[in-house]
């Protein structure tokens, strides 16, 4: 294999994993599914190479990953693929130097640590807000297996990301290397990594719900004009007195009235709340008194606004462009934002109450929030008893983006909890109980409201990731470093050094007669 067809074929590896998340949904193959990838790395006739391999691998994944993402930012996805296809060299490297012949069983004990520690460092960095944030995670693909999940409750979604590339490193040693004790080795490993989800779900006790609540998620469907999407949510509302409802949930962007200002539109949403007998919480996208754009949640009673939460983490060039000097040219090429909108300033609870006057604090994200652990961990650190997010993803209708992101409650309940409830303005509208196991769901080509009873947390209740935290890809990164470290310091083996001089094998010595 030439090095250009060894790098195109990195980038078509890269692809691979992309199939285990919503839509296709092929959740088993994710734990054999960076075999190929991982396969031409380790077979690279230098670590050079190998580096590049992994960045081609690296930039391929964030391509189909994220391919949706063409109508918001046009060509700057090839950038972003480039940038974050960067971070997977260092797993080449890794590759290269711990599982190419002859293996050890230290060095497979060595790759079965550290090679899943530079995929999860690599998860990690790309989750930093300022870089795009935490989305298509590894660990994100078995979302549909509350019993894998049970991992995310000690140590979040990058936990199931460890398991999962543990697994496939496992699969990898076991296919390529012929020394038994090696191979019972990785098949170990690659096993445990794939119960030890299940096992932990098995063992644990789950704590009894401290109540529940009926929640109604109000989906309106797919409308430009934001005066009818208005109109369709007060029709669906409607339809729902009558039903003992504690909470009435609409989506992201569900009004662009500034409720501060506009109190006829207040009156309606007060009068609606009275009428069902529940809490209202819409959600504004509103231009302010300042003349600046904000996305709001907003907790409206029958005495009127009782609340407010603004979103703090925007959405790049969806919502802000990075940079906006130097990059303000994208919102010229594709639907990136012409104007930034403008963060809250810290979370907070949105302190509701249910029909009988239960006290009943949300911890409420806006859309792009979701995908965020520190946040939804940071609601339950502060006594949610349920975790509520309010979405709009009608931009990318026809594509896999909103069921990859109704997919992250089910991440974010079992990482906290907590139940989840999702509200979009064009679907998914979801609800996950405390496990993660989805209660009910409206797709993309529907429209209505999604009721349903869902068994509340004990706001004083924490998983051990509640607890912890980020320990899972903290713990990465100190082993990627530290093997790196040692890589450098160990000095390099030449021919001239008869000490570290490989033997010379049989063919080396021998001649062929013209």
């Amino acid at each position: 294999m030439t090095p250009r067809s060894a790098r195109l074929a990195a980038l078509l590896a890269g692809a691979l994993p992309v199939l285990t998340f919503p839509v296709p949904g092929l959740s088993a193959l994710a734990w054999v599914v960076l075999v190929p990838g991982l396969l031409l790395m380790q077979r690279s006739p230098s670590g050079r190479e190998a580096a590049v391999r992994g960045w081609w691998f690296g930039a391929g994944f964030i391509l189909a990953a994220m391919y949706w993402l063409v109508p918001s930012i046009g060509p700057a996805l090839l950038l972003l693929a480039v940038l974050f296809g960067s971070l997977q060299a260092a797993l080449g490297l890794a590759v290269r130097r711990l599982l190419h012949p002859p293996l050890t069983p230290w060095r497979a004990l060595g790759a079965l640590v550290v090679v899943p520690s530079v995929w999860l460092s690599g998860e990690y960095a790309r989750s930093w807000h300022a870089l795009g944030g935490p989305w298509a995670l590894l660990g994100a693909s078995q979302w549909q297996h509350p019993a894998v999940l049970a991992l995310a409750s000690v140590g979040g979604a990058w936990l199931v990301s460890a398991a999962v590339a543990a697994a496939n490193t496992g699969v990898v040693i076991f296919l390529t290397h012929r020394q038994m004790s090696v191979r019972v080795l990785a098949a170990g490993v690659a096993v445990l990594a794939v119960a030890s989800g299940p096992l932990l779900f098995a063992l644990r006790t789950q704590p009894s719900p401290a109540g529940q609540a009926t929640v109604a998620l109000v989906q309106p469907g797919g409308t430009a004009d934001p005066d009818a999407r208005f109109d369709a949510g007060v029709r669906i509302t409607t339809r729902l007195i009558g039903q003992p409802l504690d909470l009435v949930v609409w989506a992201e962007s569900s009004t662009t009235d500034d409720l501060d200002r506009d109190t006829a539109t207040v009156e309606r949403l007060r009068s609606l709340s009275t009428a069902t007998g529940a809490q209202l919480l819409v959600g504004e996208d509103a231009r302010k008194a300042d003349g600046r754009i904000s996305k709001d949640a907003v907790l409206v009673t029958p005495e009127g606004i009782a609340a407010r939460y603004r979103k703090i983490r925007l959405v790049p060039f969806g919502e802000y462009i990075p940079l906006r000097p130097v990059l303000g040219w994208i919102a010229g090429v594709s639907r990136a934002a012409g104007e930034n909108r403008i963060p809250g300033t810290g979370f907070h609870l949105v302190q509701a109450g249910a029909h009988d006057g239960r006290p009943l604090p949300l911890g409420v994200l806006i859309c792009f929030e979701s995908a965020f652990p520190d946040m939804s961990r940071t609601a339950a650190d502060d006594g949610a008893r349920m975790l509520v997010y309010q979405s709009s993803t009608s931009t990318f209708q026809h594509t896999w983006a909103p069921a990859q992101h109704a997919s992250l409650g089910a991440l974010r309940a079992a990482e906290t909890g907590r139940p989840v409830v999702q509200a979009a303005l064009t679907g998914e509208s979801v609800a996950y109980d405390r496990q993660g196991r989805r209660l009910a769901h409206l797709g993309t080509s529907a429209d209505g409201a999604l009721t349903v009873r869902v068994p509340l947390a004990d706001p004083a209740a924490r998983t051990w990731y509640d607890r912890l935290g980020d320990w899972a890809p903290v713990s990465a990164v100190t082993v990627t470093l530290g093997a790196a470290a040692l890589a450098l310091l160990r000095p390099r083996r030449t021919p001239e050094d008869p000490a570290t001089a490989a033997p010379a094998t049989e063919s080396s010595c021998t001649t062929t007669d013209a």
